[in-house]
């Protein structure tokens, strides 16, 4: 599997790559010229149509949400010819409608996060990628769409706070971002958002709530154990729309300009870049 494939990139935990009906062809370490990805890539095919999937954690959950190498993953998607990432996430609820066991095709995000790097420019290079809609629309409507065939609740839209974790938010928190509008929290979607939108490609989240935070005064404060609890008695609602949104997707659909983002993004004239630079990013800037 090359570049330019028509390849369905799938950022999820670590048990999503046992999809059934999933052909698993193999799995592939691969080097970036930012690192390491969180695991190694498993790719794999279903009634002809090939998927590359990704634990977001590492197999055993052992990267905290700040420890990410977010470019690293989605550089090495990229390469592997990815061209639509579909990133599965636990996510806090902080709205009453959206409960435990739900599913929000979130179509804004908002980056509360404070140390960790969120772009693969600098160092020479200066480009402004447009956030202003930060998930492909077709990509989400693919997953609404196939949220409704398969008969599970869907919230079809919404605000995804990102925090910095791996702390839970004080209660203080919770109660703010509730108060200022969000609908979701979690620790991650934000920041691979943004390396998507960089590396132009179509990028949607499936946020599986899991729990109420710590605002509701009527529900049991958030912990881990509550989270995986409800995170393993859905799992298989994620998968199954992965599976249903491979069956249906169109791969050539331009609705959206995601593979398009940097057309006017980038400001620093080639000939001012270094060839280690030009060579680090010649996978993001040509598709």
């Amino acid at each position: 599997m090359g570049k330019n494939e028509n390849i369905l990139g799938v950022i999820g935990g670590s048990g999503l790559y046992r999809i059934e009906g999933i052909k698993i062809l193999k799995e592939e370490k691969i080097e970036t010229p930012y690192g390491s990805p969180s695991d190694n890539l498993v790719f794999g095919e279903m009634e002809g149509r090939k998927i590359v999937f990704l634990p977001r954690h590492g197999r055993g959950h052992r990267i905290t949400p700040s420890e990410i190498n977010f470019a690293a993953n989605v550089y090495a998607l990229k390469t592997a010819g990815v061209k639509k990432i579909i990133s599965v996430s636990a996510v806090g609820s902080l709205k009453e409608d959206i409960k435990p066991g739900d599913m929000v095709a979130v179509d804004q995000f908002f980056d509360f996060t404070k140390n960790r790097k969120n772009t693969y420019f600098g160092n020479g290079v200066v480009a402004h990628a447009s956030m202003a809609e930060p998930v492909c629309p077709y990509l989400r409507k693919t997953i609404i769409d196939s949220c409704g065939a398969l008969g599970i609740n869907c919230h079809k839209g919404g605000t995804y706070i990102c925090i910095e974790g791996p702390q839970f938010s004080t209660r203080a928190e919770s109660l703010f971002f509730r108060k200022n509008g969000f609908d979701v929290i979690g620790m991650t979607n934000a920041t691979e958002a943004k390396f998507a939108r960089e590396a132009q490609l179509c990028y949607s989240t499936i946020a599986m709530s899991t729990d109420y935070d710590c605002w509701h005064e009527e529900e049991e404060n958030v912990t881990a154990e509550i989270i995986l609890k409800t995170l393993n008695e859905n799992a298989e609602k994620a998968k199954n729309i992965i599976k249903h949104t491979l069956k249906t997707i169109d791969f050539e659909e331009r609705e959206c300009s995601c593979h398009e983002s940097l057309k006017y993004a980038v400001v620093t004239a080639k000939k001012d870049v270094s060839p280690e630079r030009l060579k680090e990013l010649e996978a993001i800037l040509w598709p």
